[in-house]
């Protein structure tokens, strides 16, 4: 059993999203999320929002934090790009954005459109002054993103937690 089946490291995000008091769940479907996703969506606790693209996102975790909630935006790297304009307004605004980004273009990637905006993700967001943590070890990745959701929602800060594509396997159209 290797490292990454030995630690249920969804469900340690979960766990952290559920002691941040996180309520809303805006995310793109994506297989590297698929498994908090289903968590996620069986808490009667938290409210599940699909989004058509990623910046829909930041809007609904303002529009949260405006109405008294925590929100977490799940996405996959190549989305981030999506998200350049949106991100200007959580500096602007100071409110809390928390994100988890599955990695992809890294380790064993197989399709090369992914490798551009994978490469690009750490500096895109730092760019737009997003706190970044990276989470490589399955064992880490929860008291990663709950520190990342305490600087998030206790700074009024943009934070976005990488989970390193190891972590969620490389991908194939090949099964």
């Amino acid at each position: 059993m290797s490292a990454r089946e030995a630690v249920d490291w969804p469900a340690d995000i979960h766990a952290a999203l559920q002691a941040a008091a996180v309520r809303q769940i805006a995310y793109v479907p994506d297989a590297g999320h698929a498994r908090l996703i289903k968590l996620c969506a069986a808490d009667p606790a938290m409210r599940m929002v699909p989004l058509t693209t990623e910046e829909e996102g930041i809007a609904l975790a303002a529009g949260a934090w405006l109405g008294g909630e925590r929100a977490v935006l799940l996405m996959q790297s190549s989305g981030v790009g999506n998200c350049i304009n949106t991100l200007g307004m959580v500096e602007a605004c100071r409110f809390p954005l928390l994100m988890v980004v599955t990695m992809r273009g890294e380790f064993g990637e197989f399709n090369p459109w992914q490798v551009p905006m994978g490469r690009a993700t750490p500096a895109v967001l730092d760019a737009a002054q997003v706190v970044v943590h990276r989470a490589s070890e399955a064992s880490a990745v929860g008291a990663v993103v709950a520190g990342a959701a305490r600087l998030a929602f206790s700074g009024y800060q943009a934070v976005a937690v990488l989970l390193s594509q190891q972590l969620i396997g490389a991908k194939s159209f090949e099964k």
